[in-house]
This record gives structure tokens, sequence and C-alpha cells, in this order.
């Protein structure tokens, strides 16, 4: 692509009041506004003084700036531009956000943490957000990332496991088999904690509203409704950094399986040695494995095999969960350092993990295929971190965490967003796909009859998508009850 040489471009002027750059904001934010949003915000968020006065419409401009790109306070400045002021009732400046935000103590945090669990649960029932979670199985994924500060100025920074000075950010994230992952659950901490601290209360209210999420998406008055008994148990996938007693009893005592890795130690090598029939490895879909049309099986160099284990064996009775040990082994590749001489018999590398979904619903080669599918919940870390948690703008950690809460609504927001645009490419892209595509478009608004009308770019690629959202965001799309 070249400039034109018939029309070449000779001058540039910001003075044109009816132009907004991301008018996919309207209907995004009439989604929020109907999903209720602002109410909630005022009804269970009540912030001190009067920088904490309207409180919905203030979370509304940070979960809006935060859609359209914002990653600090300054850039919640794009609100401010053009005919924002005209579209928006009343967008605030980014100091005053600032100064909301600084006023936060950790109740307040907890009073919004609330806020967006009632907030996802809206959008759910306004969007097929969460699709399937009444009828299939769901995958509860737990993770922790370390998001990256510079300095000493910012309270709670510290170097954590990854030897990156930061705060850590633990999330609890839901997919199902049709419904790319939303986000259940956050916790901000210090930088320098262990993964597994507070996961035992983020494992209880994410799996607590996963139960909310499939009570409102069945009608009861249905006969398609299924009983409590019929629906999959929720399945907790973690690492093994949170293999201990309080996270998964955590999640059995809420009436969930666990999938959770285990590190290699003498208890777990002795399982793993226990496993000396050849006939229980069974070959599965893994780097270089060919399938075999004729047998109906895999050829690979990776095998799975299965032993019965119980976790925890060597604490109290109470503590102990029975279940079973997945083992998947590869050979060891990685050069030797003496290469004299070669080895007579292959060497293993093993990878286990800890499971208590039954046998009968998912056997050894399905249960580590689902299981290796946590990965992405870092697909999630990854999203967020190309958007809003890009940084963490404030000195102090408690509007922080209340920026990492703002960004988790802003993310199930635009998720949902992008199921309404009847897109199938839309519908489990990442948040800066859809942000790109249906939420920066620019436009010129015009009155007439004291009502506003959009003038978009012709020609738009996603123009069908964007005006789908609109109608589902209106209502336009609703049947007409006669």
């Amino acid at each position: 692509m070249q400039l034109s040489h018939t029309r070449p471009v000779k001058a540039a002027r910001f003075d044109d009041p009816n132009l907004v750059s991301t008018a996919g904001l309207v209907p995004v934010m009439a989604l929020a506004q109907a999903s209720g949003l602002l109410t909630l915000a005022d009804q269970h968020l009540i912030v001190p003084t009067d920088k904490g006065a309207n409180a919905g419409r203030k979370v509304g401009s940070l979960v809006g700036g935060m859609v359209g790109g914002a990653d600090s306070i300054a850039d919640l400045a794009l609100l401010r531009h053009g005919a924002m002021g005209t579209v928006f009732d009343r967008p605030y400046a980014p100091s005053t956000l600032g100064s909301f935000l600084r006023q936060f103590t950790f109740g307040h945090v907890r009073q919004l943490d609330a806020v967006a669990s009632r907030f996802l649960c809206a959008l759910a029932q306004r969007s097929p957000l969460v699709s399937g979670i009444d009828t299939g199985r769901v995958l509860v994924d737990i993770d922790d990332t370390i998001i990256e500060v510079h300095g000493h100025g910012k309270q709670g920074s510290g170097y954590g496991y990854s030897g990156i000075r930061g705060l850590n950010a633990l999330l609890a994230t839901v997919t199902t088999d049709t419904a790319a992952p939303v986000i259940v659950g956050q916790r901000l901490r210090r930088g320098a904690c262990g993964s597994p601290r507070g996961a035992a209360r983020i494992v209880a209210d994410a799996l607590a509203t996963v139960d909310r999420l499939r009570t409102a998406a069945t009608d009861p008055s249905t006969d398609a409704a299924m009983d409590a008994t019929d629906v999959p148990k929720a399945l907790i996938r973690v690492d093994s950094a949170f293999y201990g007693y309080p996270t998964l009893g955590a999640a059995i005592a809420a009436g969930a399986d666990v999938s959770v890795t285990v590190r290699l130690t003498s208890t777990i090598k002795r399982a793993i040695e226990s496993i000396d029939d050849d006939d229980a490895w069974t070959p599965i879909e893994y780097t270089d494995a060919i399938y075999d049309e004729d047998t109906d099986t895999w050829i690979s160099r990776a095998e799975v095999a299965e032993i019965d284990f119980t976790a925890f064996a060597s604490q109290r009775k109470a503590h102990r969960i029975p279940g079973r040990l997945v083992v998947r082994r590869i050979p060891d590749l990685r050069p030797k350092k003496d290469q004299d001489q070669g080895t007579l018999f292959d060497i293993w590398r093993f990878h286990a993990f800890f499971t208590t979904t039954d046998r009968d619903d998912l056997d050894t080669v399905a249960a580590d295929k689902l299981h290796r599918q946590h990965a992405i919940v870092e697909q999630v870390h990854a999203d967020l971190k190309n958007s809003a948690l890009a940084h963490l703008p404030s000195g102090r950690f408690t509007a922080n965490a209340a920026w990492l809460v703002c960004a988790v609504m802003a993310f199930n927001l635009t998720r949902a967003a992008g199921t309404l645009t009847d897109d199938p490419k839309l519908v489990k892209a990442t948040t800066g796909t859809i942000r790109r595509t249906v939420v920066s478009v620019p436009a010129r608004i015009a009155s007439s009859a004291r009502k506003l009308t959009l003038h978009l770019p012709t020609h738009w690629p996603w123009e069908s998508g964007w005006i789908a959202l609109f109608d589902n965001a209106f209502g336009r799309s609703d049947p007409i009850i006669v």
C-alpha cells in the first residue's frame, strides 16, 4: 500500500466534534447496562468520601475504558474525545477515576468481587457466554501469573517463583465444550507469595459461581431441564503447585472432581514403578504420532497408563482422597554427557497427574488429553496482559486489586459481546481480536429528532457482526409477541 498520488495528504486537524474512535462501545456498554453493571455497583459497592460517589458510573467508566483498550489510568482519557460526551453521559476524567481507585480497601475489593460475580451471571442470561454449562462438563482451571512491575513504589511487589519483580494474580476460568473461557474468580496477591496461598478460597468462590451459572441457565419449566444428579461434576484442573489438601479438599467438599499434576516425589516414583506390565501402556496422540486406520490406534512414542492411588495417604484419614494416578511416558531424548556407549533400553521421562474422575466416564487416554488442555488458562493470562493488565497503574495495592477485578469484568463483557456478533470466528476469538474488529470502529454521529445515528465506514469487513451485536444489545432482534 502506498499513499495516493492523485490526492496527496497535505494537512491534518483534530477539529471534528462529531467523531468517535470506538463506536463499538455503544452496543457493548448497552449490553453492560442491560446486564445491571451500574446498578450492581451502586448496590454492593460503598466507597467512603466524595471520591466514592456515583460508584456505578465510575465502575462503568473503568470497564468501558478497558474494553476500549485502556491499560493505565491515563489511557482512560479515550473516553473523553470527540462526540463521546454526547453519546455517553458524563465520561469521567482519568484523575477522578484514579482518586476513586485509591480509596479502596480490601473490603471494597471484595464488594467489587461480588459485583463481578453477579455481573457475569447477568451476562450469561443475556448471551450464550457459557453455553452448555447446564448440560455438559464444566472445566474450571486455576492458575496464577506474575504481572511485572518496575521499582519499589508498588505496594506488595516482590520476586516470586519466576524471578521477576511483580504482583501475583490468581485467576479461575470456566470453559465448556461449546464456550470459550470466562473468568469466574480473581485475586491479587503480593509478588513473593506461594501459588497455593488462598487457592482454597478461590476454588470455593469459583464453584459457587458455577452453581449460580448452572441454575440461571436451567429453565425449570421445560422438560429439557436436567436433574441435578444427571449434570456432570465440575472438574478442577491445576498444576503441581496446588497439589495439597487445602485446595483439593475445598474442591471435593464443593462436589467437584479434581485433576492435578503431581511432582515426581519418592511416593509417586514408587507408584509408577509398580506399573510393570508393558500391556498396561497405551499409545496416544502426541508429537510425531501417526494414526493407523487399519488397527484404529495411534503409533506413538508417548504412552499412558494408570494405577489406583490415594492422595495424602500419610495424613490423617479425613484428608485422604482416593482416586487414580495417570502417568504419561515419553522417551528421554536429551543428549547425555557420556556419549561413548549407548543405552540398551529406552530411558523414559514421566509426567503424572492425580484425578478423582470416574474411569467409566473418562478412560486413561481421555483423562490425559483433558488434563493437558489445562494450558488454556495460560491463554487467558496472555489475553489480559495484552490489554488491561499490561500495567498495574497505581502504587497502592488495593487500587491495583480493584483494577484487576475491573479488568476481569471487561474481559467477560468483551467475550459476551463476541458471542452476540453471530460470527463463529469471534465467538472464541481473543478479546484483542474482538476489540480490533468490533469495538475500535470509527463513527460520525448525526442528530435528528433528538435521536443519534452512528455513521460507520462503508465496506467494514466485520459489518455484519457489528450490526448483529448492535441489534442484540438494543433488543432489535427480539421476536414480536402478539
